[in-house]
């Protein structure tokens, strides 16, 4: 049975991430106990190592099976270069694992949103973001077509504040057609701080993947609770 402040660990490869996640889990779902644990090797390691490797799969794996070996009743990885090894946890734990945008897409892609931009900063992040969309459309929306646009505004990494971040994003998105998007969504958790503004900036909704995450643990635990609650006596 789920307890009323189940115990959700976060995976993390940034110290950015780690403080993002952190404050989605805050807003959306504020009765878990958030477990955070950082290696702040991953990305630099699958980097000099041209990708990820075996001994770099284990590595997460072996992580992975620290915080569920240590009570943890949800899982979500927020580093999204790490998101294939999330299969094989699936296959090995009886626990929610979730990738780190994986809940946003599929609440898209469940949506009626049919054009659909995804917006980064980095250039890794965009072909990552788009397979990892691609991917769902079958299971989630195989009846329904939808367009996928991108739009990449490396000037948003640097900005000064989400202000300025959110009018880079939103010239990017003009500038590559996404201005006639039904909703944006933001393949970085580094870029959720400018999602407000940049809602604002393009008037169609905005989504971020630490806040789509946390909706789904919460909706996942929750329902687990409820389905394990005994159910009341009848007065007689």
């Amino acid at each position: 049975m789920i307890e009323p402040h189940p115990l959700v660990a976060m995976i993390h490869a940034v110290p950015t991430a780690h403080r993002i996640a952190h404050q989605a889990f805050a807003e959306e779902f504020p009765q878990a106990t958030v477990w955070n644990v950082l290696d702040d090797r991953l990305l630099d390691d699958a980097r000099e190592a041209g990708g990820l490797t075996d001994t770099l799969r284990r590595r997460m794996l072996r992580l992975i099976g620290h915080v569920l070996d240590g009570g943890a009743q949800g899982l979500l990885l927020t580093c999204s270069s790490y998101g294939e090894v999330v299969d094989t946890a699936r296959a090995l734990w009886n626990v929610p694992v979730l990738k780190s945008d994986e809940s946003m897409f599929k609440a898209a892609l469940a949506g009626p949103c049919r054009r659909l931009a995804v917006v980064a900063s980095t250039p890794p992040a965009v072909p990552s973001a788009v397979a990892q969309l691609e991917a769902l459309v079958p299971a989630v929306r195989p009846d329904r077509p939808v367009d996928i646009m991108t739009a990449l505004s490396e000037e948003a990494a640097v900005a000064a504040d989400p202000e300025t971040a959110a009018r880079h994003l939103a010239d990017a998105l003009r500038a590559a057609g996404g201005a006639n998007a039904d909703a944006v969504l933001l393949a970085q958790y580094s870029l959720t701080p400018a999602r407000d503004a940049l809602a604002a900036l393009v008037g169609v909704p905005v989504l971020d993947g630490a806040g789509a995450a946390a909706r789904e643990l919460r909706d996942l635990l929750t329902r687990d609770a409820a389905q394990a609650a005994p159910a009341p006596v009848a007065a007689t």
